[in-house]
């Protein structure tokens, strides 16, 4: 039987095979304006989003008022994210990552359930 090399095997096995690795890399979720459920300060909401954060891996830095940097240490992987927040709402905006495959508008399919993690454990973080 004869082997072949993927070059060998033409145009149609090379498209193929960057379907395959495209397939692990999904659009990048942002997260805009999400209310919190409870009233609270600014303070509140630092200590709220820490707190949910924390819970979930991630660590934080205050870069100001309204501004914690968030960032994921799994395995080789790292994503940091900027949460924007006032009294009402907050966003989770990616902002960089080490080994998620991000190209600029897509990035590896787990980073955004770790998004996702982190919305839902900051909306039912109770006001501190």
């Amino acid at each position: 039987m004869k082997r072949r090399s993927l070059l060998g095997m033409g145009p149609a096995a090379v498209a193929l095979a960057a379907l395959g690795l495209a397939g692990c890399t999904r659009p990048i979720y942002n997260v805009s304006q999400h209310p919190f459920m409870q009233p609270g300060t600014i303070a509140n909401r630092t200590a709220q989003i820490q707190q949910a954060a924390a819970g979930l891996g991630w660590e934080t830095q205050v870069v100001r008022p309204g501004v914690i940097r968030a960032t994921l240490h799994l395995r080789t992987h790292v994503a940091v994210t900027e949460i924007t927040y006032n009294e009402q709402v907050f966003s989770i905006i990616y902002v960089d990552s080490t080994n998620l495959d991000y190209d600029g508008t897509s990035i590896h399919k787990n980073y955004n359930g770790w998004i996702q993690n982190l919305e839902r454990a900051i909306s039912v973080q109770p006001t501190a």
